[in-house]
């Protein structure tokens, strides 16, 4: 069955960029002129998704207004004759329909994507964490999974090879490999130390899932912090089910993270055509000061 809806669970506080956040979701801070949330956006479309829902919580409305219609904006920019940035902010909602729903407890990940159950519609749906941007001018990261879905028709998980000292951040896949890029999903350790980590292959903001994964979360029992981990359900999810691991190509930022957040702000402006030479000229001497 081909993929046509996507979830983004964006429910969470953002307390590392407090604060910033206090007011602002994080996935609304912007990198440059962007929000985070809209390069998102923008990779479930540019990936063939038809359909995405986003999970927020209280203090979220900014993101639902963001991917609305704005008359009152849109007629000024079009009696301004202001084209470029009409199209701009038209293009936010045009191409594709968003829906959202609020998590009304702040019960973990696994959780949030138990809310977008009637939403899904008994279909296979991808998810991708607000806080992740993955950029692949090629192909992006969210297509390069359907497209293995739709030869082998079961969950998928997004992995990158992490460093060693990094895999007690992350989940951990314990796997056999297929291909390159593949891998037979046996287990999953959720922040393992280093020498607990059956691999180094860590879950990194992507997944395509089976509608399956709803009935084994409605009886997953809260784990660490009285949350439900999304871990913890898919682990039963590929015992019953089978499950592969992916690890896309593309280059992945944590913008929940201050450093991760900092050097997507740098490398996309450097990748912006009205910015580059400029910036560029900047860091140099910059650096060179």
């Amino acid at each position: 069955m081909k993929v046509r809806k996507a979830v983004i669970p964006a429910a969470g506080l953002g307390t590392r960029f407090l604060p910033a956040t206090k007011a602002v979701p994080k996935e609304m801070l912007p990198i440059i002129d962007k929000p985070t949330l809209q390069y998102i956006v923008e990779e479930a479309v540019e990936s063939g998704i038809e359909d995405i829902l986003i999970v927020t919580g209280r203090n979220k409305s900014a993101i639902e207004d963001h991917f609305d219609k704005s008359y009152e904006l849109e007629a000024e920019l079009e009696k301004k004759g202001k084209t470029d940035e009409l199209k701009t902010v038209q293009s936010i909602w045009k191409n594709v329909r968003i829906h959202s729903v609020r998590q009304k407890e702040p019960k973990g990940l696994g959780h949030a994507i138990g809310c977008a159950e009637s939403f899904v519609g008994g279909e296979p749906f991808a998810v991708l964490l607000g806080d992740d941007i993955v950029h692949n001018p090629d192909k992006p990261a969210l297509r390069q999974m359907m497209e293995i879905y739709e030869k082998r028709n079961v969950s998928i998980l997004g992995v990158q090879t992490v460093d060693w000292s990094n895999v007690d951040k992350y989940g951990i896949v314990d796997g056999k490999k297929i291909d390159e890029r593949l891998f037979d999903v046996k287990g999953l350790v959720e922040k393992p130390s280093r020498d607990e980590a059956p691999s180094n292959a860590a879950i990194l903001g992507r997944y395509i899932i089976n509608p399956g994964i709803f009935n084994i979360l409605k009886i997953t029992r809260p784990g660490k912090g009285g949350e439900i981990q999304i871990t913890d359900a898919l682990l039963d999810l590929a015992q019953t089910e089978g499950m592969v691991a992916y690890d896309f190509i593309g280059r992945r930022y944590d913008a929940g993270d201050k450093q991760g957040y900092l050097e997507a702000t740098v490398e996309y402006a450097l990748r912006r055509n009205d910015l580059k030479d400029t910036f560029r000229a900047y860091l140099e001497k910059l650096l060179k000061d």
